[in-house]
């Protein structure tokens, strides 16, 4: 009988592992544990891949100073930034690096693993993340984009040279296994396709600078490679000039404090911010695993109020809005006032409602003693009055005891108040409390102002000018009232012109109210001239008939502006890529979603967890910001630990395809790329829907299959084939299963690029290469996915022997 040591599991073996004898565990249990292993490192060659992409963002990000002529700048000349890196010299290079340094490491650390002799996983886990990438990416890019809009590839000619490359690469893997040197792979044919990476990124350079041909002529600012937002927010211009520009688009909308202002300036600065692929992938890791997120969260109101300013669905709030646009209600009296004659009986005192009028309202009121005395003057009384659904005015009447002795003129007052139980839907207005004045005589009065000058702030809303009637209110009198431009100007200051105001019989004061335009910008302080004229009834003017109002500069917004851009930088900061410390990065890792607690969900709780240990172990790496090394060391270190996970990876699948009797090139096509590339996935979809071309979503794939090709496999092929020519042999590789794989992949890449091509130019899928119409996109999605299927179904079958070739 067989001992447990002849058990043929036991010959499952890696580079790494297995660290302790396994011989005594159950088999269920040893391919569970891998199976976990597997699947744990998938999500910590994520985690430091996403570092990698910092670094890599941040070097290629990189820009320097030129100095351009500028009529408006100070001296005829402005200093601007312009990006060193070609954007699609970075795509090609760092970023395709980024993307697909697991599976090319892969293949690197199997060859020197493997006393450099060719192995199964590296090569078929290139072949198998380039129809993952191509198929399935591409198919969830073309039904993700929303039902009716459209995205096309922009630069058609570098696509279509990634394209040529890209299959030209895998036909020249096909002739070099199977027909060149069948078998073996010499130093020339390695040196030659490692040579065609570079090959490649000249000449999509050649075409992204039309180069070749006739070449367009380009404004000035497009050949300086000049940012498109420049002018406009962005992450990389948040200073105080744009920030007062979007506040004055904004407008002084109700509830805008300024962390509200902050937050839509941030998202604002989203919208102008160009990004790559890397900051997609970048985005996807961090969704995917609970990290500090490099998107602002915005609520949901937040988004609606940014829409609503953007579509000027909001007018400018140039007043105080007592009723919030008309949700509540607000009662108060009509004048702040009034006047009576003793021998009248009584006086009769208006209470208004306004906002909200669809509801019953309950107001109570009581008299309050001033220099009159209830029951000697006055008729004390405490009541209430009913607004009813629809009313807007509700009258009361307060008995004036008439004693027939001389006296000077008495003051009593009356005031409001409120049931608790209906703070929620009607409120006081600031005339809540009325003086009510008791005189001797039957004059209509003289009219003045209260002051000869008034000080108002720009952003007040109303200047409030009072009006008062001295020496009599008999009647009613109107009195009409004129502005006069001074250093303010009207419509542009202020709403002035010219009108009347009212005094109804026994009124003794009333409030004339001229709105003040802010339009936040500093400026000197600014007046305007406001006359009074032609009164009627009688009545005459006082000494006081002309009043000048002051806009003095207001500290209130100038500070606003400042708090607003200090918390709009710490927002950007928190989103920027490559801007963390060593404390940031710990603080990341050890607190689930960066530490913004309030806006995690279960699954970042569920994923922090798990990879908490990752994210610990990685924040060790230097932060791209550390010696002001332009991120270059955190890309070293952040690479040199891509390759121990990738090493671990590398031991795991292995090991699991053994322990389940699985051959390593079927495990390398499913597990392996499947692990490695949804990311990739979650990024292109992320691209897909927010940019408005195809570019960034599958324009750069066909690009990182080239690569994978020319460095996963040009790279480790010529350091073998240097190693064994050294040696007097030769590199040996066998085609088998790989080239069958390779020719399989090949007849599916080409008829995904037709049904990309068609899809471009028939009006039947909106002539793009993505989205269009519900029904054909559906169908065009389902047919790409099926290619990957297929890819998988063959390749399988045929490593199992049940193809034969």
């Amino acid at each position: 009988m067989s001992n447990a040591t002849d058990s043929p599991y036991d010959l499952c073996t890696g580079l790494i592992l297995p660290l302790t004898d396994e011989s005594g565990w159950s088999i269920h249990f040893r391919r569970f544990i891998y199976l976990l292993g597997l699947l744990w490192s998938f999500m910590g060659v994520a985690i430091v891949a996403d570092i990698f992409m910092c670094a890599i963002e941040v070097i290629t990000s990189k820009t320097s100073k030129i100095k351009r002529s500028n009529p408006d700048a100070p001296g005829g000349v402005e200093e601007i930034e312009i990006r060193v890196w070609n954007d699609t010299v970075a795509n090609l290079t760092l970023l395709a690096l980024g993307s697909s340094a697991p599976e090319i490491l892969l293949s690197v650390i199997e060859i020197i693993g493997n006393s450099f002799e060719s192995g199964p996983l590296g090569p078929s886990t290139i072949v198998g993340s380039a129809a993952f990438n191509l198929f399935v990416i591409t198919a969830v890019c073309v039904v993700a984009i929303p039902d009716g809009e459209t995205r096309r590839i922009d630069m058609i000619k570098v696509f279509a040279t990634t394209t040529t490359f890209s299959l030209f690469a895998y036909v020249w893997l096909f002739l070099v296994l199977s027909v060149i040197t069948p078998n073996v792979v010499d130093i020339w044919e390695a040196v030659f396709t490692f040579v065609c990476f570079p090959v490649l990124v000249i000449i999509a350079y050649m075409f992204d600078k039309e180069l070749c041909g006739v070449k367009k002529h380009a404004p000035a600012d497009m050949e300086l490679g000049l940012d498109d937002n420049l002018g406009f927010l962005s992450a990389s211009n948040v200073d105080k000039k744009v920030v007062k520009e979007f506040m004055q688009e904004v407008g002084k909308h109700p509830d805008l404090d300024e962390h509200t202002i902050a937050k839509l300036i941030t998202y604002e600065c989203q919208q102008h911010e160009k990004h790559d692929r890397g900051w997609y992938r970048v985005n996807a890791s961090r969704q995917m695993f609970g990290r500090q997120k490099i998107e602002a969260n915005v609520e949901p109101h937040i988004l609606d109020l940014y829409h609503k300013i953007k579509n000027k669905e909001l007018p400018v709030h140039t007043g105080e809005d007592a009723s919030e646009g008309g949700k509540i209600a607000v009662v108060e009296f009509s004048a702040a006032s009034c006047a009576v004659m003793e021998n009248e009986g009584k006086v009769r005192i208006d209470i208004e409602r306004y906002g909200l009028t669809s509801t019953q309202v309950i107001v109570k009121y009581e008299t309050v003693d001033g220099t009159a005395e209830a029951t000697s003057d006055y008729i004390a009384q405490k009541s209430a009055v009913v607004f009813e659904p629809g009313e807007t005015h509700k009258f009361i009447e307060i008995e004036i005891v008439d004693d027939n002795e001389w006296e000077p003129d008495e003051t009593f007052f009356v005031k409001l108040a409120l049931d608790s139980n209906q703070a929620s839907k009607v409120k006081l207005g600031r005339k809540n409390i009325m003086q009510v004045i008791i005189i001797n005589d039957d004059e209509p009065g003289i009219l003045e102002f209260g002051k000869t000058s008034f000080l108002v702030k720009e952003s007040i809303g109303n200047a409030i000018l009072p009006i008062v009637r001295n020496d009599g209110c008999d009647g009613r009198i109107e009195v009409t009232w004129t502005t006069k431009d001074m250093e303010a100007v009207h419509e542009k200051d202020y709403i002035g012109g010219t009108g009347t105001l009212v005094f109804e019989h026994g009124e003794r004061e009333k409030n004339l109210e001229i709105p003040i335009i802010d339009d936040q910008e500093y400026e000197k302080d600014e007046s305007f001239q406001v006359d009074l004229s032609d009164p009627t009834g009688g009545a005459k003017l006082g000494r006081v008939k002309k009043t000048v109002v002051t806009i003095i500069n207001d500290d209130d917004y100038s500070g606003l502006l400042d708090r607003v851009v200090k918390i709009t930088h710490v927002n950007v900061d928190k989103i920027n890529i490559g801007n963390s410390s060593y404390a940031d990065q710990f603080r990341d890792a050890m607190n689930v979603n960066g530490g913004d607690v309030e806006n995690a969900t279960t699954i970042d709780y569920v994923m922090h967890f798990f990879t908490f240990g990752f994210k610990v172990i990685f924040a060790c790496i230097p932060p791209p910001s550390f010696l002001n090394s332009g991120g270059w060391i955190t890309f070293v270190g952040a690479l040199c630990f891509i390759a121990i996970v990738t090493a671990l990876i590398s031991d795991l699948a292995s090991i699991f395809g053994c322990l389940i009797s699985l051959h390593p090139s079927i495990v390398a096509i499913t597990f392996v790329a499947l692990g490695t590339s949804l990311p990739d996935l979650f990024a292109s979809k992320t691209a897909a829907t927010n940019e408005r071309t195809a570019d960034n979503s599958i324009g750069n794939v066909t690009g990182s299959n080239s690569v994978n090709v020319f460095l996963g496999l040009g790279m480790p092929w010529l350091i073998a084939a240097i190693y064994w020519r050294v040696r007097d042999d030769e590199f040996v590789v066998p085609a088998g299963s790989l080239a069958f794989s390779v020719a399989v992949y090949t007849i599916c890449a080409l008829v995904c690029v037709a049904v990309l091509m068609t899809r471009r130019y028939l009006a039947v899928f909106g002539k793009s290469e993505l989205g269009g119409p519900k029904l054909p996109k559906i169908i065009s999605g389902c047919v790409l996915a099926s290619l990957w299927f297929v890819y998988v179904l063959l390749s399988s079958l045929q490593v199992t022997g049940t193809i034969e070739l």
